[in-house]
């Protein structure tokens, strides 16, 4: 009996950590699907389904590698997986976004200015082939270093540096142009 006792309270202490993990990592993975699949419903079941993957592979993380990193190659490689066996669909593009009113007319003014900068911003980078979108939203949304980037994709450091270039000169174009 007290066997069943001590895995009972192992499983439950198992969720609780696997709980603070989808806490700490849940929106930050869900923002890394959505800039792939550019759609919040499907970005949320990829989300669930990465979350579902990393608890059953846990067993298998063996501390070479921060669990961030870890994590994020396991978002990553669902993502690209989603995408290859989906690929000949179109998906709506959909972005939501809320503006916190301000009592100021000059402020709501200049919020709306920001928000449709923003906007345009967003959409633009969502546009670009994946390839130059992955480095610049791993570097910029997420913070990553090219050194990181390069651990967590396996792509060179140099060839990473030069999508990013490129994707910012697409993004140049397309917001002037």
């Amino acid at each position: 009996m007290k066997e069943i006792v001590a895995e009972a309270l192992q499983v439950t202490e198992d969720e609780i950590a696997f709980d603070q993990i989808m806490t700490d990592y849940g929106q930050a993975i869900l923002q890394l699907a959505y800039s792939y699949v550019k759609n919040n419903a499907i970005a949320e079941d990829l989300t669930q389904e990465i979350f579902i993957k990393c608890y059953k592979s846990l067993h298998t993380f063996q501390h070479h590698s921060n669990f961030k990193t870890w994590l994020w190659r396991i978002a990553i490689n669902h993502c690209k997986d989603y995408l290859r066996s989906w690929h000949h669909r179109k998906v709506l593009l959909t972005y939501e976004s809320e503006v916190e009113p301000a009592s100021d007319h000059d402020h709501v003014e200049q919020a709306v200015i920001q928000l449709n900068e923003d906007s345009k911003l967003i959409k633009a980078i969502l546009q670009l082939p994946l390839k130059f979108r992955e480095p610049i939203y791993l570097h910029y949304f997420e913070e990553m270093s090219i050194k990181e980037i390069e651990l967590l994709t396996g792509v060179k450091q140099n060839t990473i540096k030069t999508r990013m270039r490129r994707a910012k000169t697409l993004l140049k174009e397309s917001l002037e142009g």
